[in-house]
């Protein structure tokens, strides 16, 4: 009888790890394309930056899918503030990966109630 119910335990435990959410990937496209630092100078800056969001479950990639002009949004706001202190150095950069996050997920968390976007990648980021 026991070496009956070995198989179907293993069986079991696929299951559980088949039912386990997945992390997905989501890329935010058309990437980001605007200006930033107007600060009267005459030059114009452009920045490029191609975002993804990192979410757990299928629920969570529709969630942000469906709210995505939400998100593009805010995040076009908030890359047009950026002056070019806080678009040239690594620290800076990695401030403004932060801030991007935690305004996706306060988009999220006013929309669906729950924060949903886990990380924010910038999959490429570019500045002239």
């Amino acid at each position: 009888m026991l070496a009956l119910s070995l198989p179907v335990t293993a069986v079991a435990e696929e299951a559980k790890e088949d039912a386990a959410p997945k992390v997905s990937y989501i890329t935010l496209s058309p990437p980001f394309v605007g200006n930033y630092g107007l600060d009267g100078t005459p030059k114009l800056k452009v920045y490029k930056a191609d975002v993804a969001l990192r979410v757990t479950g299928d629920e969570a990639a529709k969630a942000v899918k469906a709210n995505e002009p939400l998100i593009r949004n805010q995040l076009v706001a908030l890359f047009a503030q950026q002056t070019t202190e806080t678009m040239n150095n690594v620290e800076a950069k990695e401030k403004l990966r932060q801030e991007a996050l935690k305004q996706t997920q306060q988009v999220m968390n006013d929309e669906t109630g729950k924060p949903v976007v886990e990380d924010l990648l910038f999959n490429n980021l570019i500045i002239q």
